[in-house]
């Protein structure tokens, strides 16, 4: 039988949305020291990051173990041909996921590439501190139908390559775990940490308002309301009776 993996240290790839944000928020409620990472790879939506770093000053403010760091990743992804990264001029598209439109947005192998990173720096801190290292990723069902590299299968392939790939995986784990909910079941994971970790609501809908989905951000940072992205937010705030407390250029029939 195999032996339960115990572990108080995190890492997560914080990308600034609303997805990674309750992930972490999940981890921290949970007691566990985190390090978080956030990448940079010429994306058109950068204020996600500015997003992030308030979360975090915030969050440690408020005492919890937690660390970020920004890493650049401009010129991997700089010949891509996803219309999210601005080097590509391709503009975003508006409509739903299930639309074959919305695979312009696709970044080819983007979160291999993150979680490849994060592998490393959790196999490191691992060996460091003599401690397990738990990598927890923010995929959710919801990104299943138009982003082959957020699917449990390429999840679990990669999870087999890393734990081939280096001496002391055994002390890693890497896991997803919205990867069988949607974006609605999410927000509701981050809700229910932020009340077990006593946040009054003011609190919950300030560190909610520093997130951001928008693919297609105004140059003010205004969220477009249109694009999947967009629409898959607001129908997750409805469906846990709340208003979206970010700013959209555009209503939204789910406000």
């Amino acid at each position: 039988m195999k032996k339960k993996f115990i572990s108080n240290k995190a890492i997560v790839a914080l990308g600034g949305g609303l997805d990674s944000t309750c992930l972490l928020l999940k981890l921290l409620s949970e007691g566990k020291a985190v390090r978080a990472y956030g990448f940079n790879y010429g994306q058109k939506h950068q204020i996600e990051l500015k997003k992030a770093k308030r979360n975090v000053r915030f969050l440690q403010q408020k005492g919890f173990q937690l660390s970020f760091q920004e890493i650049n990743l401009v010129d991997v992804f700089a010949d891509n041909t996803s219309s999210l990264v601005a080097s590509t001029g391709i503009d975003i598209p508006h409509g739903n996921y299930n639309e074959d439109s919305m695979r312009s947005t696709v970044v080819p192998l983007r979160n291999v590439i993150f979680s490849s990173i994060i592998y490393s720096k959790a196999i490191n801190w691992a060996v460091q501190s003599g401690e397990n290292v738990l990598i927890a990723l923010g995929l959710h069902s919801g990104d299943h139908a138009v982003y082959p590299d957020c699917r449990p299968e390429s999840h679990k392939a990669c999870k087999r390559a890393y734990e081939l790939s280096d001496w002391n995986s055994e002390m890693v784990d890497y896991v997803a775990p919205f990867v069988k909910v949607d974006k609605a079941q999410v927000l509701a994971a981050g809700l229910k940490a932020m009340r077990k970790m006593g946040f009054s609501q003011r609190e919950m809908m300030r560190v909610l308002a520093n997130t951001h989905s928008c693919y297609d951000p105004s140059p003010k940072g205004e969220s477009c309301g249109l694009c999947g992205t967009c629409q898959e937010r607001l129908q997750a705030f409805a469906a846990n009776g709340l208003k979206d407390p970010v700013k959209y250029k555009q209503s939204a029939c789910f406000e």
